[in-house]
């Protein structure tokens, strides 16, 4: 009589750890993200980060070697939650906001705002909660780029500004407040003051990540929001051009200097696409953001190509991750949100859960 050979938990791991980098698994081991039944050919995954990608990815790479150790497909059950990662000390933390994120860059013109816009709406693509906070008090472009231009702030309780749903995220900005021909004549203090207030005074709802669209520069605000904030971590825009390259130094040894960890490097506009040919064309120089990267041991996050679509796409108020009609313009931010939420993941340690004491009388 023939037995079938037991597998154990160890095997099936074994295999899993084959299909993962080891930074990363090692991490999901560590916090008992990953188990297995060995009787239901089950791999049982808790995700702490959404990327349906990495996902498929996973599953394609260990179909056949756990096919052959269960001697059946393997059952896949995940799920997700994204923990609070560890983050800078502020007087003021907001409890349903997870993690924020500044996405920053040492001077103007790199693209910024239309990075953290199409980035905010792929995290939420991908699967997590998302909010967007505008910290350019003097030229605020969100509201234009979701297409909210018109739309003005309200308040339930007359405390608590209501933020704004556009495209499956929610978002504010200073621009949801003043009149769009409007210039905001205020001194850094005064700036500074009106972001915190922005900030704190909305009504955020539970949130996995908070993107802040920062202004460009190290200046006033952006001091506001490494030394005041709760900053998770930050993230650099820059584009292969040696005048971006060096201002982009500057913006992460800010970060560096007030202890806010940087997760990583984009380079925006790495190749131009033409509309008309297809010819690509590197007009901006080739490499830079992943020397940069390597300079200051970043990771490097991905490049995005410069096409006219993000343009006009976020000049109409509808932009091109939201549109999703371009998939070869929609993919490069959507591996961009998982290449992110990754590794925050593998960069921080999750914060230990405060557990909610209700005193009964």
């Amino acid at each position: 009589m023939l037995f079938k050979k037991k597998i154990n938990q160890q095997q099936v791991l074994d295999c899993l750890a084959q299909c993962i980098e080891p930074e990363v698994f090692n991490k999901l081991q560590q916090q008992s993200l990953v188990s297995i039944n060995v009787d239901t050919a089950e791999v049982i995954l808790c995700l702490p980060f959404h990327a349906p990608t990495w996902l498929n990815n996973l599953k394609t790479q260990a179909e056949q070697p756990l096919t052959a150790l269960f001697k059946q497909c393997p059952v896949w059950t995940v799920s997700y939650k994204v923990p609070v990662f560890e983050h800078k000390k502020a007087p003021k933390q907001n409890a349903n906001i997870k993690n924020i994120i500044a996405i920053s860059s040492g001077k103007g013109g790199v693209g910024k705002s239309t990075v953290s816009v199409n980035l905010a709406l792929a995290l939420a693509q991908n699967g997590a909660k998302v909010g967007l906070l505008d910290a350019d008090i003097y030229g605020p472009s969100v509201p234009t780029m979701l297409g909210e231009k018109t739309t003005k702030s309200t308040s339930a309780d007359g405390k608590l500004l209501q933020p704004i749903s556009a495209h499956g995220i929610v978002c504010n900005s200073i621009g949801f407040l003043i009149e769009d021909k409007d210039a905001m004549v205020w001194r850094g203090p005064m700036a500074s003051k009106a972001l915190q207030q922005v900030l704190n005074e909305t009504d955020w709802p539970e949130l996995d990540y908070l993107i802040v669209d920062m202004p460009p520069g190290t200046g006033d605000i952006q001091l506001t929001m490494s030394q005041n904030v709760a900053l998770t971590s930050a993230v650099i825009v820059t584009t292969p051009q040696d005048v971006a390259l060096i201002d982009a130094k500057k913006g992460v040894t800010m970060f560096n200097k007030v202890d806010v960890k940087v997760t990583g490097l984009i380079e925006n506009m790495s190749l131009y696409s033409c509309v008309k040919c297809g010819h690509q064309e590197a007009i901006f120089g080739t490499g830079g953001g992943k020397k940069l990267a390597e300079q200051f041991n970043l990771a490097f996050l991905g490049e995005l190509p410069l096409h006219i679509q993000y343009r006009e796409n976020t000049d109409q108020g509808y932009p091109t991750v939201a549109k999703n009609e371009q998939a070869e313009l929609v993919a490069p931010y959507l591996a961009l949100a998982e290449s992110v939420a990754i590794n925050l993941f593998k960069d921080l340690q999750p914060t230990i859960e405060q557990i909610k004491i209700t005193e009964l009388k």
